[in-house]
């Protein structure tokens, strides 16, 4: 007989890692300035903590996989909780930049293996009725631990300095390893399957490739016409090609693809890839537009911005409760409308454009958002066997920093491209009203792309149906 399993105990332990581990993805972002004058660095280098961290993290999710298979769950929620503390320790206490940016990179690592432990756990212990209000609440620390990264970080930042911003999470990190140690239980079996290690480094060079790529290529500079991130970019898409068709072949893939092969999964991994894209990237090009023609500071930049973030969490548990009642049709049909809407308005903006007008916008986006992005995710899982949960919580982690790596550089790109030419075809002298007239055009030009993805999205989600996941026999490769 099983053990009786204490769903409540482990949800909370999860909550309470996930929250502070998801949490320094941009909690040192808005320090990043100030630690340019205390090591001496320069920004393309200080930009690595954060760069470093997504590439990181995106390389060890195909891993995650594997590694759920062969430790148990309370080894690994343990193991990559002490490993991050261990980064967090190092970084609090950095004396260097080369000793910060460890501590960063050994953060990534417990971050990056944590959200796919907890996703697969979740997976095993809820049945598929009740899956979208847990992964909604689960939910509610993803999308609210990042939007409250920047404002916290702030305020420790003026009132207490950088070192803090490690130090505080400290005791919160080490509370969760000994509340895991007394309440966690393992669920899911270990079934040790074989290493691959072409696997581990085509996966590793693809990803971390595409990553680097398209974040730089997204800075400002020559982006895509630069031979080394063309070069970069090219070998990154052939191992991921390689890397694909070896998984085909292998009785013991380290990400089994075929998880493709159901098409509710298929259809919500898209959706999912580009509500990220879309998300990241107005994060990045709205406060650009706030701080350039509106000219507002970074700090009153991102409040206007936190209403929306901050709802978008909020609702991630109500949207969820809302698909275990109704299903994922009658919330991602209707995102999807609400996305493409607040998309042209996006596309049309202007100076004149009223401040309440984009708050109000920006949270319309965030609501569309919670309303798409969880209820994709919980169904597309819903279709998979259980000995396919690792494989595709990994996959659709994995294709997360990805998603918002190629978002981020090819909304900046367009508008960057888009700016100059409107420049370039400019006569007379250039005025502060014509480089704003520019990045305005810039901004339209990035969003008619973004609307081609929301139409996209949009006739996706006409052909969702509620999954149901098939019999364990009937489970690929038996």
């Amino acid at each position: 007989m099983e053990p009786k399993i204490n769903s409540k105990a482990i949800l909370i332990t999860f909550m309470i890692g996930a929250f502070f581990a998801i949490l320094n993805e941009t909690l040192l972002n808005i320090a990043l300035t100030e630690l340019m004058d205390v090591f001496g660095v320069k920004a393309p280098t200080v930009q690595w903590l954060a760069t470093g961290f997504m590439l990181v993290m995106g390389v060890l999710m195909p891993i995650s996989a594997l590694l759920i298979q062969w430790f148990t769950t309370r080894q690994m929620f343990i193991g990559v909780m002490s490993v991050f503390l261990l980064g967090t320790t190092i970084a609090a206490c950095a004396l260097n930049f080369p000793m910060l940016l460890t501590g960063r990179m050994i953060q990534a690592v417990g971050t990056g293996l944590l959200i796919p432990v907890i996703m697969n756990a979740l997976l095993l212990i809820y049945k598929p009725e009740v899956r979208g209000k847990i992964m909604g609440t689960f939910g509610l620390v993803i999308m609210f631990a990042p939007a409250v990264g920047p404002t916290l970080s702030g305020v420790i930042v003026d009132t207490l300095g950088w070192r803090w911003l490690f130090i505080t999470v400290i005791p919160f990190s080490l509370f969760s390893i000994l509340f895991a140690w007394r309440y966690l239980q393992n669920v899911g079996e270990v079934t040790r399957p074989g290493v691959d290690v072409w696997s581990i480094v085509l996966s590793s060079v693809g990803i971390a490739g595409i990553v680097y790529g398209f974040s730089a290529a997204g800075e400002e500079g020559e982006g895509f016409t630069s031979i080394k991130i063309l070069t970069i970019i090219i070998v990154s898409a052939v191992s991921l090609v390689w890397f694909v068709l070896r998984q085909l072949k292998l009785d013991e893939p380290l990400l089994d693809v075929r998880v493709f092969k159901y098409k509710s999964y298929a259809r919500g991994v898209i959706l999912f890839i580009i509500v990220i894209m879309a998300m990241f990237a107005s994060e990045i090009v709205m406060p650009m537009y706030l701080q350039g023609p509106l000219g507002y500071s970074a700090k009153v930049a991102g409040l206007l911005l936190l209403p929306g973030a901050l709802l978008n969490g909020l609702m991630s548990p109500v949207m969820g409760g809302l698909f275990d009642k109704y299903g994922p049709r009658k919330l991602i049909i209707p995102g999807t409308v609400v996305l493409t809407g607040v998309i042209i308005f996006y596309s049309n903006i202007s100076q004149s454009t009223p401040i309440w007008l984009f708050i109000i916008v920006y949270m319309m986006l965030m609501l569309s958002i919670s309303a798409i992005m969880m209820p994709a995710q919980t169904n597309a899982l819903n279709e998979l066997p259980k000995n396919l949960y690792p494989h595709g919580t990994a996959i659709a982690n994995t294709l997360q920093p990805v998603s918002g790596a190629l978002g981020v550089s090819v909304f900046v790109s367009i508008m960057t491209q888009s700016r100059e030419s409107y420049l370039n075809h400019h006569t007379g002298s250039v005025s502060g009203d014509v480089l704003n007239d520019a990045m305005t055009y810039g901004v339209h030009h990035a969003y008619w792309f973004a609307l081609g993805l929301a139409v996209i999205a949009f006739t996706i989600s006409l052909f969702i149906k509620k999954a149901v996941a098939p019999d364990v026999e009937d489970a690929l490769g038996e």
